[in-house]
């Protein structure tokens, strides 16, 4: 998690996120949770670094408890099913108080606020031949109105309601308030806070999925997941889908989780982005400062052969950076040797942070990539202690120094780290 003391971090991001808007969209039940006044002090910094916040809530967790206290049966409490009067009237109570605390919760922190009818809604309608009676459907969003209360640095806080043009109030699902919200704003961010750390496969967090992945999950893999996240990732595949670049799924328990999510680069969540969220690019020279950052630990270990600046930036164009979120969290660098029609994969280092999320098979198959276009029919590369993972994951296969370019043979013989050598042959076709 993020240290608030490490400004350096944090000032990183605030120039690209000043004056941007991000919408927070918070669960019902984390408004009871005893952290939620942490989470308002996390809003303030947003606040105060000039980012724009809209705050969407839900209140099913509040609509159940009202239904139990006052022993009433609901026909749903997440604005998807039926909304019979009854439970219209449960949901408005609930909504209301909700929001009423949310407001008091921010005027505490010296932050203006105001409750909107944002939302312009119609009737769900009939159904599978079922009418959803006061479910409604969001017809658009009032974003001059939000925009107006953003302009004058007022926090809209959007309850889970709709209303139409006769003063009709209609159901909604928060999530889908949410998504609509933020499309219409054209958000920056669209950040989920729930009572969980994130979307989990088969019992395990899920730190980031592109929009494809997110899909495929959805499709392929939809049995695997928390049913109670479902909506979340629906709602998270469709914003990112839409336009909005970074959505983020996050545990509102954590203490100062929304800033470690926003400020930090590993954050601590799922995280759903749009493809050019990470990105393989060549290095250029302001580059060579975070290489050396990087490969530091490895160096001080023997596993990379030390490298200067002066080395670097020598062989600048040799080598390729992989950025998540415009930070390089991995590089690799590719010597080529034409005249042999061979090439070396070098320098590959991943930060620790980022282990475990196939950043190295990436560079790896990239790096191939690229010696193939240039006319390579082989690549190589010299371990002393990940052979293994460039067998396994590369398909590599050990070789011997009367198999590298006379060139680097030489280099090889001089350097005495008697480093494994390992091929692997390069089709035309790939």
């Amino acid at each position: 998690m993020i240290k608030l003391t490490d400004l350096r971090e944090i000032l990183h991001y605030v120039p690209r996120f000043r004056e941007k808007v991000f919408v927070i969209s918070v669960d019902g039940e984390l408004v009871e949770d005893v952290n939620f006044s942490t989470l308002l002090l996390d809003i303030a910094v947003l606040r105060s670094l000039n980012i724009r916040v809209v705050i969407a809530h839900g209140a099913g967790f509040q609509i159940r408890q009202i239904a139990a206290e006052t022993v009433q049966a609901i026909s749903n409490d997440d604005g998807t099913g039926v909304t019979d009067p009854a439970t219209l009237k449960i949901a408005l109570l609930a909504a209301n108080r909700l929001t009423h605390e949310i407001l008091e919760g921010l005027a505490s922190n010296d932050l203006r606020a105001a409750a909107s009818n944002a939302i312009v809604a119609h009737p769900a309608g009939i159904l599978n031949g079922v009418d959803h009676q006061f479910t409604g459907k969001i017809e658009r969003i009032d974003s001059d109105l939000l925009s107006t209360l953003l302009d004058r640095n007022i926090i809209p806080v959007i309850p889970p309601l709709g209303f139409d043009g006769d003063g009709r109030t209609y159901r909604l699902n928060s999530d889908s308030v949410a998504l609509e919200t933020a499309l219409a704003l054209k958000a920056a961010k669209l950040i989920y806070i729930t009572p969980r750390d994130g979307i989990e496969r088969g019992g395990k967090l899920v730190r980031q999925l592109t929009i494809a992945e997110a899909g495929d999950l959805l499709k392929r893999h939809r049995s695997e997941l928390v049913p109670a996240m479902i909506s979340k990732l629906e709602h998270a595949f469709r914003a990112a889908d839409g336009g909005v670049h970074r959505v983020h799924i996050i545990n509102g328990r954590v203490d100062e989780g929304l800033l470690a999510e926003v400020f930090s680069k590993e954050g601590i969540g799922t995280l759903i982005h749009a493809n050019e969220y990470q990105a393989i690019r060549p290095a250029a020279k302001r580059d060579v400062s975070a290489i050396l950052r990087l490969i530091k630990p490895s160096v001080e270990t023997a596993e990379l052969v030390k490298r200067t600046r002066t080395e670097i930036e020598r062989h600048l164009a040799d080598y390729y950076v992989f950025e998540v979120d415009k930070n390089p969290v991995g590089c690799v660098a590719l010597h080529l040797f034409p005249s042999e029609r061979k090439a070396e994969l070098a320098c590959l280092y991943v930060s620790p942070r980022h282990e475990n999320e196939g950043i190295g098979r990436k560079l790896m198959n990239f790096v191939e990539i690229q010696a193939r276009e240039k006319g390579c029919s082989e690549i190589f590369c010299l371990s002393t202690q990940a052979f293994a993972y460039f067998q396994q994951k590369g398909g590599f296969v050990e070789g011997g120094p009367a198999d590298l370019p006379s060139e680097r043979r030489q280099k090889y013989d001089e350097n005495g780290r008697k480093s494994k050598v390992l091929r692997k042959p390069l089709s035309p076709e790939g």
